[in-house]
């Protein structure tokens, strides 16, 4: 039997670790520190790894990990992979699933990210990368709106602004370069070329050397209904993505996904763990790269894995021991997930509110409709141990919001459609003080007739 331990707290944790938990082989999976959603799950635990004044976050994992009999680490947000958190378990002889310090600079720097795509012919946008403000306006000024600026760092996903004019630009590069409104991340700033088509994310698990591709997907950046108002790190998702037709998946794997394994494996530094490649497909079926992430896509990650058949502590194992798969097998039904968001998202968050209407959680684990939560903790949850005594003696299980998005409701059905109306029901008697969530995740693959 088999202990797992997932890092991170949010919806995409929450996923992965029931996914986890389905496995027949697994004992126990530990999610550090999870959120209340994790804490409910048969054959979960959430806990609070302390590192010493002496050590960083890196060798708390590590001494958790020799302590209490770790198979698998998987990592799921990004920024302890920056930190190097795969170099420092391989270090110590754990096993853990995620891209090296050193390949995950894709996601932890754009910049990376933009030299490394023109160097290896790989498609994306026309760029170039400042640090101050005066030359950034006026490369703004010479290209014209719309145009898109992102700060160079790791920012959560609401580091990129498309500016639909000039002054919106200009206050974008303001907010990065002159008022640090993303401290060190915006320090530099890479301004892009706008592209025109239809967005898709495009996950794959790689060994080194192998590519498992996984079921494809569309995000929703925006905040508002018909892909309106701020960036977000993710309002929705939808599984599998219509746009992404065999032909377009061919494109992405030969031009995108190969050249990035091809180049690692060559510079040493050979890719493990996921790849997420956001892209933009041009009306000619063209993919060109908007973005590298160096992990699972956060909502994606909830309707991918609620697709998946295969287990995914099986895919890891196989990944760690250099030989994944070329494919896994998913459920043939769409699945769809709306975030619930928190008041001022994204701009701010609410924390502390009680949230209502959250349906009991499926003993069997094959519910059609799933609430994963994200950014949710209980009330008095100062001790991870009183949390556990209160859930199991079924007192005390108050559910409150902790962050910026709260939950993903999460359904599968026989179309996009059917699995959009499904998640709208659940999230619809779901209320806590300010929740805000879109009603249209889906639209365009239901506007292709998916319906």
């Amino acid at each position: 039997m088999m202990n797992i331990l997932v890092i991170g707290s949010g919806g995409r944790e929450h996923a992965l670790a029931w996914q986890c938990a389905k496995d027949d082989n697994v004992q126990r999976v530990y999610i550090a520190p999870g959120n209340a959603g994790t804490a409910l799950e048969s054959k979960c635990q959430n806990i609070i790894l302390e590192n010493s004044p002496n050590e960083d976050e890196h060798q708390a994992v590590i001494a958790f990990c020799q302590n209490n009999a770790i198979d698998i680490v998987i990592v799921g947000p990004e920024a302890p992979l920056v930190t190097g958190i795969i170099d420092a378990c391989r270090k110590a002889g754990i096993n853990a699933w995620g891209p090296t310090a050193y390949c995950a600079q894709l996601e932890g720097s754009k910049t990376f990210a933009k030299e490394f795509m023109a160097k290896h012919n790989i498609p994306t946008a026309a760029y170039q990368g400042f640090t101050d403000a005066v030359s950034a306006k006026a490369y703004v000024d010479g290209q014209g709106a719309p145009i898109v600026i992102k700060a160079d760092g790791l920012a959560a996903g609401k580091g990129v602004i498309v500016a639909e004019t000039i002054e919106q630009a200009h206050n974008a590069i303001d907010d990065m370069l002159a008022d640090n409104k993303f401290g060190d991340a915006g320090s530099r700033v890479v301004i892009e070329q706008f592209l025109q088509g239809e967005e898709a994310s495009f996950i794959c698990m790689i060994d080194g050397e192998n590519i498992l591709p996984m079921a494809t997907s569309q995000d929703h950046k925006r905040a508002f209904e018909s892909d309106t108002g701020p960036n977000t790190g993710g309002m929705g998702a939808y599984s599998p993505a219509p746009v992404v037709t065999q032909d377009v998946h061919d494109k992405v794997m030969t031009k995108v996904i190969q050249p990035v394994v091809d180049a690692m494996k060559a510079a040493g530094h050979p890719y493990t763990g996921f790849l997420y490649a956001g892209l933009m497909i041009d009306e000619a079926g063209e993919p060109f790269v908007i973005e590298f992430n160096c992990r699972f896509g956060d909502p994606e990650t909830q309707p991918i894995l609620m697709r998946l058949q295969s287990s995914m502590v099986d895919l890891v194992a196989k990944g760690l021991a250099g030989n994944l798969p070329d494919e896994a097998n998913w459920d043939e039904r769409s699945a769809l997930g709306i975030v619930i968001a928190s008041k001022g998202y994204p701009e701010t968050s609410s924390k502390g509110d009680v949230i209502a209407g959250l349906p009991e959680l499926d003993a069997h684990n094959d519910q059609p409709v799933k609430v994963f939560h994200a950014g949710t903790t209980f009330s008095h949850s100062d001790d991870v141990d009183k949390i556990e005594a209160k859930v199991a003696n079924g007192s005390d299980k108050e559910v409150l919001t902790n962050g910026g998005r709260v939950l993903c409701v999460t359904a599968l059905a026989d179309s996009i459609f059917d699995a959009q109306q499904a998640a709208l029901v659940v999230a619809g008697a779901i209320s806590f003080d300010g929740a805000h969530y879109r009603r249209d995740i889906g639209h365009h693959a239901i506007a292709r007739g998916q319906s």
